[in-house]
């Protein structure tokens, strides 16, 4: 099982980012190593020289989400006093994202043999997490959260998702006894000023909200619905589909034709449409809130308030050590809300605040770059080791 301790933790990628937690059990009794022939371990991992465990964790509201811990590297060294890393994946993707390029250019594969013990999470509704407790991805309810619930339950349980529910829950002080520094990489929080033509079309566009009111509760990029409402995207005369990953990423620098097809094969995945929900109305209101329902009753339920509350970036504590990285091409995390996002941390020790900017990058250089290692990795594991 893994170790009493978590002192690492990296969350990223497609609507997230990167962080670094500590000195805590990650898991409960009730958790439970996976033994099986098929999964992550099996298909990037083991074939690459690397031992591999497969784990499943439960959230306190029954998801049940696939983890893959490499614990040690490829030389098989083992040892007690390896620091526990989890790297999370974002929205539309999963555990996969640490592993396309080769093992000397993968992050995972780079922090194991750097004497870490890699974990990799897989949010729930992917591939690898499509399990509950008590329902079944057919049923409605499986699919009725956005971000807030993976803030509340899952980041909690292991450490979640991706840069905005990274922020999110270090902003109410949830994650601080787990958490002692953090990565983020490509952040996420602020959407307003998002140049993603795909993104921000969609967005103003309600095309979440029509699949939603169509009573498509699991939002599936490869799937018939999205990919007609794709085509009507598409038609808008500022959106250039030819190059469908530059049109939502933004023009990536240093991605090779291999690594794109590896990608593809495993990527997009599944996410709840009322997610996509969640992100549309903070791009569209440039707000980084809760889940608006947009109806003051069910409002008043869920949050005692008319209208949805604020996540306050300020409240981060300023002694907690951050790296944040963000590239100048990103349609994504663009660069006028990252600047939102460093204001909220003008308090910031001088000292505990690292920022590497990149003007050659977009969203998807920062896990397929073909110099991701000496751009950004090289660094980050250096900032890790000082920590």
């Amino acid at each position: 099982m893994m170790a009493n301790t978590l002192t690492s933790i990296i969350l990223v990628m497609l609507f997230c980012g990167s962080a670094v937690g500590s000195r805590t059990k990650l898991f409960s009794n009730k958790d439970w190593v996976l033994d099986s022939d098929e999964g992550i371990c099996k298909l990037m991992v083991e074939i690459q020289g690397y031992a591999c465990e497969e784990h499943m964790v439960t959230t306190q509201d029954g998801y049940i989400l696939s983890m893959q811990r490499i614990p040690m590297g490829r030389s098989g060294e083992a040892s007690s006093e390896r620091a526990p890393v989890l790297l999370q994946h974002g929205l539309l993707m999963d555990g996969i994202t640490w592993l396309l390029l080769p093992p000397d250019q993968s992050l995972a594969f780079m922090l194991a043999d750097s004497g870490y013990d890699v974990w990799i999470g897989n949010t729930r509704g992917t591939k690898y997490s499509r399990r509950h407790t008590l329902l079944d991805p057919q049923d409605r309810a499986f699919w009725d959260w956005s971000w807030d619930e993976l803030v509340a339950y899952d980041l909690p349980a292991s450490f979640q998702y991706g840069t905005l529910v990274a922020l999110a829950a270090f902003s109410q002080n949830q994650l601080l006894s787990m958490s002692r520094s953090a990565v983020l990489l490509s952040p996420i929080a602020y959407v307003g000023q998002m140049t993603s033509p795909l993104a921000r079309n969609a967005a103003e566009n309600f095309i979440a909200e029509t699949l939603y009111w169509l009573g498509l509760d699991e939002f599936d990029p490869r799937g018939e619905a999205a990919v007609n409402l794709l085509k009507v995207v598409c038609k808008k005369p500022d959106v250039d589909c030819t190059d469908l990953l530059t049109s939502f990423t933004g023009r990536n620098c240093c991605l090779n034709s291999s690594i794109v097809d590896i990608f593809l094969e495993h990527e997009p995945q599944s996410t709840a449409t009322k997610n996509t929900i969640h992100l549309s109305q903070m791009i569209r209101e440039g707000t980084l809130a809760m889940y608006d329902y947009q109806d003051v009753f069910e409002n008043m339920k869920h949050y005692g308030q008319p209208t949805p509350p604020m996540y306050n970036m300020t409240t981060i504590p300023n002694d907690l050590p951050l790296f944040l990285s963000y590239g100048g091409q990103d349609a994504l995390s663009d660069v006028n809300d990252v600047q939102l996002l460093l204001e909220s941390l003008k308090d910031h020790d001088g000292d505990k605040l690292v920022v590497q900017y990149r003007e050659d990058y977009a969203h998807a250089d920062y896990v397929m770059s073909s110099n991701a290692k000496q751009s950004v990795y090289d660094p980050l594991i250096a900032f890790f080791k000082l920590q």
